[in-house]
């Protein structure tokens, strides 16, 4: 598809398009703002494993990859959590002003507007600047630690991305999927939002004190 026609796709639901056809054409929006991002940095986790497994350290390598993923698995939750919810007010410096104007918008539309394309996933440059310096830093270790993990941490986002893509869009019937959707979606409910952070897993929920209230969890339990 086309970025003219994605970019002519409606940010919201009118009444002259049925919802299915709405939801059909916002999917399609998030998935083509999510290509670029998977592409860069999963040549970039695949190139970094090459040539790890070339140094003849494996299990260093799939142990700090590994760590790479749960450190991802925590980033999530505290960036939703503190920065994604966050409420940065208004105010005079630069640093206020950035924080009200770049941060605040990041989440809250994709509250109001679940299925809109534009606010389920990020874009490439979102993370660029901070991977531009955690790249190179990472290299002044062997490459099958500290690159490795930063590897999984990059192919972990790619992988939470497309799985909130997939959490409002899709209707698999795997009985864990219907679980988690059935989390998420309750973390968008009124009575949710200021619980249940995690997307990849509940953990940190459980962590950090912000499960949902027992009955709540027994109920999004059952398939």
């Amino acid at each position: 598809m086309s970025q003219p026609a994605l970019s002519s796709l409606p940010v919201q639901r009118t009444a002259e398009v049925p919802f299915a056809i709405y939801k059909w054409r916002q999917a399609a929006l998030a998935r083509y703002r999510l290509y670029p991002l998977t592409v860069f940095y999963t040549l970039y986790a695949a190139l970094v494993l090459i040539i790890a497994f070339s140094r003849t350290r494996p299990w260093t390598t799939v142990a700090f990859f590994a760590a790479g993923c749960l450190t991802w698995t925590l980033v999530e939750y505290l960036f939703h959590r503190y920065v994604l919810h966050g409420r940065f007010a208004p105010g005079k410096g630069v640093i206020r002003r950035f924080l009200h104007e770049r941060l605040d918008p990041l989440h809250w539309d994709h509250h109001m507007r679940p299925f809109d394309g534009r606010h389920i996933s990020g874009e490439l440059k979102d993370i660029l600047p901070l991977f531009f310096v955690a790249a190179p830093v990472s290299f002044l270790f062997p490459v099958y630690t500290a690159p490795v993990l930063l590897a999984g941490v990059v192919q972990c986002y790619v992988a939470e991305e497309w799985l909130h893509y997939a959490l409002h869009f899709s209707n698999s019937r795997f009985p864990l999927f219907r679980r988690m959707k059935k989390y998420h979606l309750y973390h968008h409910s009124p009575r949710g939002i200021d619980k249940g952070y995690g997307i990849t897993t509940p953990f940190w929920d459980g962590v950090f004190d912000t499960r949902f209230p027992q009955s709540v969890r027994r109920s999004l339990s059952r398939n």
